[in-house]
């Protein structure tokens, strides 16, 4: 005979707090996202108000009452609604530091001075223009580009006047934007210069011999033009002052809308001794009005359904604005230890300024420093910025792996990569050093590095292997 067994577990978990989602997701904010997020709070939750000024009005009424007066929601020490962030005033030189406009709005800005294109034609061209990738290459093909207006704008359109439109897009600045492959883009850029020996001479090679000169067979190009070796460098110095990446020339990290980057530190050197200061936070400060404050008191020692739901509407908007204000405070709190730690750590380049000075750090090192986790500093680094007395500079710059140099002392990856871009500066361009060199250069520098290390340095600051760094 079965019989059934109960059993009691007690299982134990523990789950996020409102106020500790609030503060991870306000630790991921930049500056200027904080101070948006603010202004959304203040217009979605209606018992906030902004203080302007304290003085009874005509009645001898205060118009609102202090958050400071309601007892928190989570178990944290009662404050007053206000964000303080121990920083001096921001100076002017402080308050935007790049404004940048963003390369698509400029090609169409430079679409609405077009007065050849009629309302179909110009969303046609609209639709182009969004196409186009941050390189500046239109890399869709015409005929798929063809129907996607149509199924979108519902216009129909040939490849012939596709290659029309896109022609009159091709003609904006910077020049070689809209190009559908490299050779093209090149050859954009060349047919506006003043038609010189050296630049027809360019243009006949991208042309004719295209895929010789991507592979650096100068020999096959001369043997075959007929040219004379002089005349080819000239040629090829022609088509290497062209930009490869047309749509970088704007700024190839500002994609959608035009951006600012406003830091979130200040780190000063005055007399020799650093300081770091924090931006004050455009927080105005609020508190609970009266009107809500009355009708909580009113409606909490009521008996009705009614009023009851209406106490617990205000209660909670009141705890969410308790919430969403200490989670500002532990964001300021945490991302000024986190600045406090880098900058101890990486003292040296906080006084020189160069790069050599840059100790290896990572995640970890800052954790154990601050007592916060591996997280959380992750999140503090994430899109945020320190001016420096050096330029303004991603907090995600100061961290790199580290390496043993020959003298057992441990070397930032950043310092292994300064030394090998500058050995490769210094090459005979006409016989580039390979990997092999690179690797006995660095290891006479003290630098003991593997082939495959130098392999992957190089690659990770775009530099090309030995070959197709060769010049004539």
């Amino acid at each position: 005979m079965n019989t059934l067994k109960q059993e009691q577990k007690l299982k134990l978990s523990q789950g996020l707090s409102p106020l500790q989602i609030q503060t991870i997701k306000m630790l991921e904010y930049t500056r200027m996202e904080v101070e948006q997020k603010i202004l959304k709070e203040i217009e979605e939750n209606p018992v906030l108000d902004e203080v302007i000024n304290d003085e009874p009005d005509e009645d001898g009424v205060v118009s609102n009452v202090s958050l400071s007066d309601y007892p928190a929601a989570d178990p944290t020490p009662s404050y007053k609604f206000i964000v303080n962030n121990q920083g001096k005033d921001l100076k002017p030189e402080y308050n935007t530091f790049a404004v940048k406009e963003s390369f698509h709005q400029s090609l169409m800005d430079q679409l609405g001075f077009v007065t050849s294109l009629n309302d179909r034609q110009m969303a046609i061209a609209r639709f182009i223009v969004g196409s186009i990738d941050d390189s500046g290459y239109l890399r869709r093909d015409l005929l798929s580009l063809s129907d996607d207006i149509a199924f979108r704008l519902n216009i129909d359109v040939t490849e012939q006047e596709l290659e029309q439109i896109l022609g009159i897009i091709q003609q904006f600045e910077p020049a070689g934007v809209g190009a559908r492959d490299l050779k093209e883009c090149l050859l954009l850029q060349l047919k506006i210069k003043e038609g010189t020996p050296a630049v027809e001479c360019a243009i006949k090679i991208l042309e004719e011999h295209f895929e010789s000169f991507t592979k650096k067979h100068y020999d096959k190009i001369s043997e075959r033009m007929g040219i004379s070796e002089q005349e080819l460098k000239e040629a090829i110095g022609e088509i290497l002052k062209l930009n490869p990446r047309p749509g970088g020339q704007i700024d190839d990290s500002y994609t959608d809308q035009a951006q600012q980057v406003v830091p979130d530190f200040i780190v000063e050197n005055k007399d020799g001794e650093l300081v770091l200061e924090m931006p004050r936070l455009n927080v105005p400060e609020l508190r609970i009005n009266s009107r809500y404050d009355e009708l909580l008191r009113d409606k909490s020692s009521s008996k009705s359904r009614e009023d009851r739901e209406v106490a617990s509407f205000i209660k909670h908007k009141i705890d969410t604005a308790k919430w969403f204000v200490e989670a500002i405070k532990q964001r300021q709190n945490t991302l000024r230890n986190t600045m406090q730690a880098i900058m101890e750590y990486q003292h040296d380049f906080f006084v020189t300024g160069e790069e050599t000075s840059l100790r290896p750090m990572v995640l970890r090192n800052i954790a154990e420093k601050t007592n916060l986790d591996i997280s959380t500093i992750s999140r503090v680094v994430n899109s945020k910025y320190v001016q420096t007395p050096f330029g303004v500079m991603s907090l995600k710059f100061f961290f790199s792996e580290g390496l043993t140099n020959e003298s057992g002392e441990e070397v930032s990856t950043r310092e292994i990569k300064k030394v090998l871009s500058d050995s490769i500066e210094a090459e005979d361009k006409s016989k580039p050093l390979t990997d092999d060199e690179l690797v006995k250069l660095l290891s006479a520098k003290g630098y003991k590095v593997a082939r495959r290390t130098v392999a992957k340095y190089r690659d990770q600051m775009n530099i090309p292997i030995a070959r197709l760094r060769r010049e004539i």
